[in-house]
């Protein structure tokens, strides 16, 4: 599938399977391919991404190179919430748009890639085939190639020595910016407002600001500070992988 020569852009997300794709993509082809790895940092994001993605980049031995959106210097999410007064809706989140999903059409301008790689898991066979579908056919799944789930990244980076990002620890499901706005999950903010209040807080000044009501409960649209002390689906905290597009849907994802 992959000549010699060619090149392939593994998308790291500061994620654990994103980090194991990287370290996949080059044991698999590495002696054949020139493989870059693309990191499109946002500000939101937990300040313990970049501890991981350093060590990352030493244990793959191969540079994390930083990709951004020209149009937003500042790769911050508030920023892009506050210029486009949008902040989420049926189709995806404006902050995925403007700084992972543009910001890698920015990069294909000025760089050509054969084949790309993102964190997909041998369990997400849906949004690879819907991301080869609406984005992009020449991707390999090559955690799907190895049998991969999520539960095997946490534990291949454990076994070496990696500690995962503090967002896994503290209950998040990925480690994308805290305080997601494609989430509409009542545990999922529930568990923001415990763990993160300062950015529960910001978000809800936000949307209130914007007029985007974020949390779905008993198929009702609400507010962040409508958001009850208690929830009921404490055991179902999720939220969307901010990976390089944007989800149709915005609730609980495979």
């Amino acid at each position: 599938m992959v000549e010699e020569g060619q090149t392939i852009a593994v998308w790291f997300s500061c994620g654990a399977a994103s980090a194991v794709a990287a370290k996949m993509a080059i044991r698999q082809y590495g002696n054949i391919a020139n493989i870059r790895v693309l990191n499109t940092p946002v500000l939101e994001e937990g300040a313990d991404n970049q501890r991981f993605r350093q060590e990352v980049e030493n244990w793959i031995g191969i540079e994390i190179e930083t990709v951004t959106n020209p149009k937003w210097p500042e790769n911050s999410a508030q920023a892009v919430w506050d210029k486009t007064r949008f902040m989420s809706g049926p189709r995806g989140a404006r902050c995925t748009l403007e700084l992972k999903k543009n910001a890698r059409y920015a990069w294909e301008k000025n760089n050509h890639a054969d084949w790309h790689v993102l964190g997909f898991t041998a369990d997400e066979n849906d949004r690879f085939h819907r991301f080869k579908l609406t984005e992009r056919s020449n991707v390999i799944p090559i955690l799907a190639m190895y049998g991969l789930k999520k539960r095997g990244c946490f534990e291949l980076l454990e076994k070496e020595g990696i500690r995962l990002p503090e967002a896994y620890a503290l209950g998040y499901p990925n480690a994308n910016c805290r305080g997601c706005v494609k989430a509409t999950s009542p545990a999922y903010w529930d568990l923001v407002r415990r763990v993160d209040p300062k950015v529960f807080a910001a978000r809800a000044q936000t949307s209130r600001a914007l007029g985007a009501r974020l949390v779905e409960i008993h198929k009702e649209r609400v507010f962040l500070d409508e958001l009850p002390a208690q929830t009921e689906q404490q055991s179902l905290i999720s939220a969307p992988d901010c990976g390089f597009w944007c989800e149709e849907h915005a609730g609980d994802p495979a």
